[in-house]
């Protein structure tokens, strides 16, 4: 039972949960440092300590750092930096969770796009995998447009930055896809540092604010935990499919729900709990598939 299950568990697969869990916590940093800081300051430092462990990283590998595919590089490093703008932003106006779901449109995008440019099929066996999800995200997340009654809605443009978001990013992880036959990790990681960095150095030198010594620490901690997720995000793309790879990367919302009940006193409700399970459930279920 035990050796079956660990081979369900791909390490593709472990990569994503990995990922998972580093995006969650930077999302609980940009959340903290959103508090006073403007999130394209958050965006600069992601960005600046990505480059740096790039070129660290590919230094040690002794490989080109530009890639062979330039065009298609670019197109994902603008695509990933224009999602982190959308995302961050939305951290900073609205509720973690709820942006977390709908930043989290992305894996069924996904999964479309992947079907319609690179020839990935959605297979039928897929569907229950997904639904499960889908389900369980709803109940962790209660969205008042959903759950009329239960609190205070949604801010209607600020959700639509988020889903926006959350198309751009489908669009990177596509291009991860494409890209991983032909360019090096490490590589295909640098293009999202250094196209946002050369991207947010104009936008935070307009509203920039010095960090006191906490969110100078948070802002190092973005950079760090951003950019072992984007490792970890490409070698999983590199050993799954689009569908399942991303499908697994829901596993984000459990975790983000543990830190919303540790760092801000959010209790998770009986249809919260239940959520969580469905997630799992679902995730499981397209492991095995």
């Amino acid at each position: 039972m035990i050796r079956r299950a660990r081979q369900m568990v791909t390490p593709g697969i472990r990569y994503m949960v990995l990922a998972s869990l580093l995006l969650s916590i930077m999302a609980l940093f940009v959340k903290m440092a959103g508090e006073r800081l403007p999130s394209s300051q958050s965006v600069l430092a992601r960005a600046v300590v990505g480059v740096a462990l790039s070129v660290l990283l590919i230094r040690q590998a002794g490989i080109s750092p530009w890639g062979e595919r330039r065009g298609l590089l670019l197109f994902r490093g603008a695509a990933g930096f224009a999602a982190l703008l959308c995302y961050f932003w939305a951290l900073t106006k609205l509720p973690i969770a709820e942006t977390t779901i709908l930043m989290y449109m992305s894996p069924p995008i996904t999964t479309v796009l992947a079907a319609l440019t690179i020839g990935e099929r959605i297979r039928a066996r897929d569907g229950p995998g997904l639904a499960l999800c889908l389900a369980g995200l709803v109940l962790v997340v209660q969205p008042d447009f959903l759950f009329r009654g239960a609190g205070k809605g949604l801010d209607l443009f600020a959700a639509g930055i988020a889903l926006l978001g959350a198309f751009l990013a489908a669009c990177a992880y596509v291009s991860i896809r494409r890209l991983s036959a032909s360019e090096h990790h490490y590589v295909i990681v640098l293009y999202l540092p250094l196209v946002s960095l050369l991207g947010s150095i104009p936008l935070a030198a307009r509203t920039a604010l010095w960090p006191t010594a906490a969110e100078w620490g948070l802002l190092i901690g973005i950079g760090l935990t951003a950019h072992a997720a984007q490792i970890c995000l490409t070698r999983g793309l590199e050993r799954e499919t689009a569908s399942r790879a991303m499908s697994t990367s829901y596993l984000q919302v459990v975790f983000v729900s543990v830190w919303g009940y540790v760092f801000f006193q959010e209790l998770l409700n009986g249809p919260a709990v239940a959520g969580a399970a469905l997630i799992i459930a679902g995730t499981l279920f397209l492991v095995k598939s």
